[in-house]
């Protein structure tokens, strides 16, 4: 027996709280750009700046370890990577601690490497002392890192406007980019709203969540395309519901199981990967619902034509599409 999350022939109307839907989406976006304006993001060390140092040691590196031996230094914010590199020796094991910038001062000062080479000296004497290296990063690339980080996040949005420009009709770009800039902010909002760390990685998470978003919207658009050109006299808010039932199954399972791995990895990953995981179920979340309650919406509500032999010269202003082939 196949495992069933959707019944079969569902006919769920999505559009009969249409304004409630769409009255909350605004209303977290509100939220959002309120917390932001006042409290802003809490960024990590990539956007920060501070002080990345280079280990050596005989001994397998364990992160949770070196963090406790660090944490009575009292540095502020520390990140710990361990560098897989099959050039190393096979005794060599090699770990990237990465410290915050100390207040007043665009990295970590001398006395601060002080202590953080005593933490470790009595956590492992065998670690090669002095440090290999020891690299900084101060305010001003810190800076440019978030502006391009902003761009790349901009320049997915716009890629996806002009793709599915030329794939549909300009009404269902519309659409999708409403929803995905909808998922982005919320995205951050959550993320200023319980200052969760900000950093490089969360920006990979919010270009996994524009792809994700993107895919289950088109899945539905072209679902909506399909049953335009069959049902040409049906009301386009019946079409709408047509397709979002027809393809909610498939909705279902795909964000469902992909939960289930991203559950699996926010409890068993640790704390490294954390921050990545919960924006990618965030995502996840989000990206589903506003598939169906945003991008649908703006759909209806901007209209589309019916048939695509001839122009459609009032698509924008027919709010609900009832314009016949």
């Amino acid at each position: 027996m196949r495992l069933k999350l959707v019944r079969d022939n569902t006919s769920v109307d999505f559009f009969k709280r249409n304004k409630l839907t769409l009255g909350l989406s605004v209303l977290l976006i509100l939220i959002g750009f309120a917390s932001f304006a006042i409290q802003g993001l809490n960024y990590g060390i990539d956007f920060r700046g501070g002080t990345t140092i280079r280990t050596e040691s005989t001994t397998p590196v364990d992160v949770a370890g070196l963090r406790a031996a660090l944490e009575p230094a009292e540095l502020g914010d520390i990140s710990i990577t361990e560098v897989f590199d099959p050039t190393f020796p096979e005794d060599r094991n090699v770990a990237m601690i990465r410290i915050e910038a100390q207040e007043g001062s665009e990295s970590v000062t001398s006395d601060s490497l002080e202590r953080v080479e005593e933490a470790l000296k009595a956590y492992d004497p065998g670690m090669t002392f002095p440090f290999p290296s020891v690299e900084s990063v101060g305010p001003k690339v810190s800076g440019e890192l978030i502006q391009t980080a902003a761009i790349a996040v901009i320049l997915a949005i716009a890629a996806v406007l002009f793709y599915i420009w030329l794939r549909f009709e300009w009404q269902f770009a519309l659409g999708a980019v409403a929803a995905l800039v909808h998922d982005v902010i919320l995205t951050l909002g959550v993320f200023s709203e319980l200052q969760i760390k900000f950093d490089l990685a969360i920006i990979a998470a919010l270009l996994t969540i524009v792809g994700y978003s993107l895919n289950d919207t088109v899945v539905v658009f072209d679902r909506v395309r399909e049953n335009l050109r069959k049902y040409k006299k049906k009301d386009l808010k019946d079409v709408l519901n047509l397709s979002i039932n027809e393809t909610l199954s498939r909705t279902f399972m795909t964000s469902v199981t992909t939960l289930l791995a991203l559950f699996a990895l926010y409890i068993l990953g640790g704390d490294v990967i954390r921050g990545f995981v919960f924006a990618m179920i965030w995502g996840v979340i989000v990206g589903t619902y506003s598939s169906i309650f945003v991008a649908s919406a703006i759909l209806l509500w901007l209209g589309v034509k019916r048939d695509w032999s001839k122009p459609d010269p009032n698509s924008l202003g027919n709010q609900f599409g009832n314009v016949d082939a």
